[in-house]
């Protein structure tokens, strides 16, 4: 596809007041849900099956274990690196806006993600304001929230992948080149921004979403499962034509389009067998344990999203069931819980999670005040009079606006 009919593409269309309010709820539902997922799967990430039974009880963890100094549940860096994905799409879109210049979600999201280096590298008293908005860096308000200074368990793929970014190896197309050969989790647990903010050609935006996962990850198990979870999240939001698919019915939609775009890569059979399988096991009698079981761990791309979805559709009505699922066993228990809250999130929509998720969550402000600038879009551009200052504080001075 030529890049000028490509970038055309990446424009939010115009909606209805009563399409904004349903997408507001799936927005909010899907970053804040993820959230959650994250922060109750986190305590657990590196603890056996037996060890989470002993300490937690025969359900195992089925409420937020919150810090001890804080009193809040903790997000890992799988909510982080998803609040830069939504900051750098909506800086990028923001600049292509105003400036009248063409800006590839994957270039603002890669810049995005060196600020949230820098937040693993360096103390927020280091990275003063005279020193942002550098090569290095300072294309993100949320360098000015404090919390986001903390190492949560990074994964060493994503660290040494953005200090090669930020060194000057950057590429046009992130999937021809190939970074490395990781297929780590650390690509599909942060895309699920770009699903909810455009509407577009499917092939087209599945392939963008493969390209945020492949900044880091350059195996294909490591980028393909993100498009596969960007197009059912999309489908989600934006149902096509107005009529709502079922949830199975989209998982069959991302695999058959995921077929079709990664025609020829020698492991898209592992791909599509996983999801196939996990499709197969939601409609068992299983325990939920045995199953995710036969899926993986969820350590690398395909067993995420396979763990994912098989909870997804396994307690498509109930939000905390289905992350309490994701949760409970032997692997990447915060990145397996994410994936699993951004798709029940989206499905069932903020209002209809559970209050006891929404109180002592790290962050719960920043993260529905991203959510809602992601629902909300930028309301300028360069042949308009309208000014927004808080936006244009966040989205192009990059600061964080006074409250």
């Amino acid at each position: 596809m030529e890049k000028d009919l490509m970038l055309e593409m990446f424009q939010k269309p115009a909606s209805s007041p009563e399409e904004d309010r349903a997408r507001l709820d799936a927005v909010r539902g899907c970053i804040y849900g993820g959230a959650v997922g994250d922060a109750l799967g986190y305590p657990v990430e590196f603890m056996y099956e037996g060890e989470i039974f002993d300490r937690f009880g025969r359900q195992g963890i089925t409420e937020y274990d919150k810090d001890y100094w804080t009193g809040k549940a903790l997000i890992s860096d799988d909510t982080q690196m998803t609040l830069f994905t939504a900051n750098g799409i909506l800086a990028g879109d923001t600049y292509q806006a105003m400036k009248d210049v063409e800006v590839l979600p994957r270039y603002a999201v890669a810049r995005a993600y060196l600020d949230w280096l820098m937040t693993q590298e360096s103390s927020m008293q280091e990275v003063s304001r005279h020193q942002r908005n550098t090569k290095d860096g300072g294309y993100s308000w949320l360098l000015d929230v404090p919390e986001l200074y903390s190492r949560r368990a990074p994964g060493n793929t994503c660290l040494s992948a953005m200090m090669q970014e930020k060194n000057g190896e950057s590429f046009e197309d992130y999937v021809k080149a190939k970074r490395n050969n990781s297929k780590g989790c650390g690509g599909i647990m942060r895309v699920a921004p770009i699903a909810l903010y455009y509407q577009m050609d499917m092939d087209q935006l599945d392939m963008e979403g493969a390209q945020l996962a492949a900044i880091t990850h350059g195996n294909s198990l490591g980028y393909m499962p993100a498009a596969v979870l960007v197009h059912v999240i999309n489908r989600i939001v934006f149902p096509p034509k107005g009529e709502k698919q079922s949830l199975k019915e989209i998982v069959l939609e991302a695999r058959d389009t995921a077929a079709r775009i990664f025609a020829g890569d020698p492991q898209l059979d592992l791909l599509t067998e996983i999801i196939d399988y996990a499709v197969m096991l939601s409609e068992n009698d299983a325990e939920d344990l045995e199953n995710i079981h036969k899926l993986g761990e969820g350590w690398v791309g395909e067993e995420t999203l396979g763990i994912a979805l098989y909870c997804a559709l396994k307690y498509q009505n109930d939000f905390s069931a289905g992350i309490i699922a994701a949760v409970n066993h032997s692997g990447d228990s915060d990145s397996t819980g994410a994936v699993t809250g951004n798709i029940l999130g989206a499905l069932l929509g903020y209002q209809a999670i559970e209050d006891k998720w929404k109180k002592d969550l790290e962050l719960s402000d920043v993260i529905l005040e991203i959510a809602d600038d992601i629902s909300d879009g930028c309301p300028m551009n360069y042949y308009g009079h309208y000014q927004d200052e808080d936006w244009t504080m966040k989205y192009i001075y990059m600061h964080r606006t006074e409250e």
